[in-house]
C-alpha cells in the first residue's frame, strides 16, 4: 500500500501564549505535497505556526495533523560551541557511532546508532559541495564557520535527512547572493511538502504555491507569489469601486434625509401657522397634526434605516480594502546640489570613490567582507584604519542611519515624541500629517513605541529619518529589509522614492535594490577593494 502524500491539516487551530495574549485564532486549511511559500504581515503569527505544525507548541484550541515526519529549521538555529559540523547537519550521532566503530566498538548499541546510514559521510559531504560549502571534513568545529555558512550547513542537513515535511523559517535573513542562490538551488530539487517562511521575493518565485496567513486566515493560492499578488490586485481594484459606491450611496442617503427633513420642518411650520390663523377647525387642525406626526414619524425612521444600511455598506466595503496601500509623503528637501560632495568611499588599494549629490550607492559583497564595518566606520569619529579593508567618511554633518535593530527608538516614548526628537522646528500637527502617510494615525500616533508591532516600529524609524529638521543629506542603511515583510519593503521603497538627498545602503537584496534607481554599485571585494559594476536599468 502506497504511502499517503505529505500533508498538514489545521483545523480550528487556536492558540494564546500564557500572557493571555492570542497568537493564532480558529485557523483551518490544508497544505499539501511541494513548495508552498507563507507570506503575511510581521507579527501575524507566521513562526508561530510552524512551531504548532512541528509539535514545538501544543495547540490551546482545534488541532494540527500531518502525515510524515516534520523537520523544523528555526530563522537562528542555536549552534552550541563545541558542535560540529556533522551535528549542525543534524547527524553528529550517527558519525560519532561510526567512529567507535572504526575504534573497534561493534556493541550493538553502535550498530543500532548507524542503521541504515553506512554512506552518511559520503552523502553529507556531497551535498554540502553541491550548496557550494567547501567542507571537507564533519569532525571540523562548527563555530568555525560563518554566520551564512552555518545557516546555509543547517538547511543542507533538514535536505538530507529527507523529512516528509519540513518547515523553513527565513532561510535566506542575513545570507549574501551567493547563498540565497544556493538556497533556491536546494528548495528548487526538494522533495515532498516544504513550507517557506519568507519576504525573500526571489525565493518566493521558486514555490508552486503560495498561503497567506492575513486577518486570522490562510488563504493558498496556486502558483508564485506573483500569482497571489496578481490575484490580490484584481480583488483590490474590484474593493476600491465597491467601496467607492458605497460612498457615494451613503452621500446620496444622507443628502436625501437632509432634504426630506427640511420638507418635514417645512410641513410642521405650516401647521402651526394655519393654526395661529385659525384657517381650520381646531379639530380638524389636530386630526391633521397628529396624522402628519406619525407619517413624519415613519419617513424619519425610514430615512435613518436607508442611512445606516448605507453607512453598513460602506464600513463593509472599507474591510475588504487592504490597509496596506502606498504611501505618498513630500519630504523636505535636504539641498544637495549635484556637484557637492557628499561621502569618500576608499578600498584597501587606496583608490577612491566620491559620492556627489543626490547619487545612490548600493554596496554588495559576500558575508564577511566587512561592509558593516565600512558603514560603522563613515559614521564614528575618524581615526585610524585598517590599511587592508576598505574605509569612509561622510563630508556632511547631516547624515541618517537606519539600522537593522531599529536602536534609535525610545521605547517608552510615543510615536510623536520619537520623531519630533528629530524634527524640532516642526509643529505637532505637521508631524501628525506626515506621519498619516507613513500610515501611522489616529492613537497610534500617542502610543508608546514599545506597543507596536515590528512593522508599526520600522515605520516610526522611517519617519525619524526621513521627517528629520534639518533633513539629511545622506541617508545609510545597513540591510534595511531584513526581517521586514513584503508591504513594509514596499513602503521603503516609496518612501526612498520621495527622498532627494543622497542614499548609501547595503544590501543582499537584490529585487529591493533593482527598484532603488541605483545610479552606481560598488562590490567589495575579500581584500578589501571596491570595484565599481555595471547597474541594472
Amino acid at each position: 500500500m502506497p504511502s499517503p502524500t505529505p500533508s498538514v491539516v489545521l483545523h480550528d487551530l487556536s492558540f494564546t501564549w500564557p500572557d493571555g495574549t492570542p497568537a493564532v485564532t480558529r485557523l483551518s486549511g490544508a497544505i499539501g505535497q511541494g513548495r508552498t511559500g507563507l507570506v503575511g504581515p510581521n507579527g501575524v503569527g507566521k513562526s508561530t505556526l510552524l512551531r504548532l505544525i512541528a509539535g514545538e507548541l501544543a495547540p490551546t484550541g482545534g488541532s494540527v495533523s500531518t502525515t510524515g515526519a516534520v523537520e523544523h529549521l528555526r530563522q537562528h538555529p542555536p549552534v552550541a560551541e563545541d558542535s560540529t559540523v556533522a551535528d549542525l547537519l543534524g547527524v553528529g550521532a550517527t558519525v560519532a557511532a561510526l567512529r567507535r566503530l572504526e575504534a573497534g566498538d561493534s556493541s550493538t548499541a553502535v550498530f543500532d546508532a548507524i542503521g541504515d546510514d553506512w554512506d552518511v559521510e559520503a552523502r553529507a559531504i556531497a551535498a554540502l559541495d553541491a550548496a557550494g560549502l567547501a567542507v571537507d571534513a564533519l569532525d571540523r568545529r562548527a563555530s568555525t564557520l560563518s554566520g551564512g555558512e552555518a545557516a546555509l550547513t543547517a538547511l543542507v542537513g533538514v535536505s538530507l535527512r529527507g523529512a516528509p515535511i519540513a518547515l523553513l523559517d527565513e532561510p535566506t535573513n542575513n545570507l549574501d547572493e551567493h547563498g540565497r542562490e544556493r538556497v533556491a538551488d536546494l528548495v528548487s530539487g526538494w522533495r515532498g511538502a516544504l513550507i517557506v517562511v519568507s519576504h525573500d521575493l526571489a525565493l518566493l518565485e521558486r514555490m508552486d504555491d503560495t498561503a497567506e496567513l492575513r486577518d486570522g486566515g490562510l488563504r493558498i493560492v496556486g502558483g508564485p507569489y506573483s500569482a497571489l499578488r496578481r490575484q490580490i490586485d484584481v480583488e483590490q481594484e474590484a474593493a476600491q469601486r465597491q467601496l467607492r459606491a458605497a460612498e457615494q450611496s451613503l452621500r446620496t442617503e444622507r443628502r436625501q434625509r437632509v432634504q426630506a427633513q427640511e420638507r418635514i420642518a417645512h410641513s410642521e411650520r405650516q401647521g402651526r401657522k394655519d393654526e395661529a390663523n385659525r384657517k381650520y377647525v381646531k379639530a380638524v387642525v389636530h386630526d391633521r397634526r397628529n396624522s402628519a406626526e406619525k407619517a413624519q414619524g415613519a419617513r424619519r425612521g425610514m430615512l435613518d434605516a436607508r442611512v445606516d444600511t448605507a453607512r453598513a455598506a460602506v464600513d463593509a466595503a472599507e474591510r475588504l480594502v487592504r490597509d496596506d496601500e502606498s504611501i505618498s509623503i513630500e519630504l523636505p528637501d535636504p539641498a544637495v546640489a549635484a556637484g557637492r560632495r557628499i561621502a569618500v568611499l576608499r578600498g584597501s588599494d587606496g583608490r577612491e570613490r566620491v559620492i556627489q549629490g543626490p547619487e545612490r550607492v548600493a554596496i554588495t559583497g559576500r558575508n564577511g567582507v566587512g561592509k558593516s564595518t565600512l558603514l560603522r566606520g563613515m559614521l564614528d569619529a575618524p581615526g585610524p584604519t585598517d590599511p587592508g579593508r576598505a574605509s569612509g567618511e561622510a563630508v556632511t554633518d547631516l547624515v541618517g542611519f537606519l539600522s537593522q535593530r531599529l536602536d534609535a527608538l525610545r521605547l517608552d516614548g510615543t510615536v510623536l515624541d520619537n520623531v519630533a526628537a528629530h524634527a524640532l522646528s516642526t509643529t505637532a500637527g505637521e508631524l501628525r500629517n506626515a506621519l498619516a502617510r507613513l500610515h501611522l494615525r489616529g492613537a497610534a500616533v500617542d502610543r508608546p513605541v514599545g506597543a507596536l508591532s515590528g512593522g508599526e516600529r520600522f515605520r516610526v524609524a522611517l519617519a525619524q529619518l526621513l521627517l528629520a529638521d534639518p533633513p539629511a543629506q545622506l541617508l545609510v542603511l545597513d540591510e534595511p529589509t531584513n526581517s521586514l515583510d513584503i508591504a513594509s519593503v514596499d513602503r521603503l521603497v516609496e518612501a526612498l522614492g520621495a527622498y532627494r538627498g543622497a542614499l548609501l545602503v547595503v544590501s543582499h537584496d537584490r529585487p529591493f535594490l533593482e527598484r532603488l534607481d541605483l545610479t552606481a554599485e560598488l562590490r567589495l571585494s575579500d581584500d578589501g577593494r571596491l570595484t565599481e559594476v555595471p547597474v541594472a536599468t
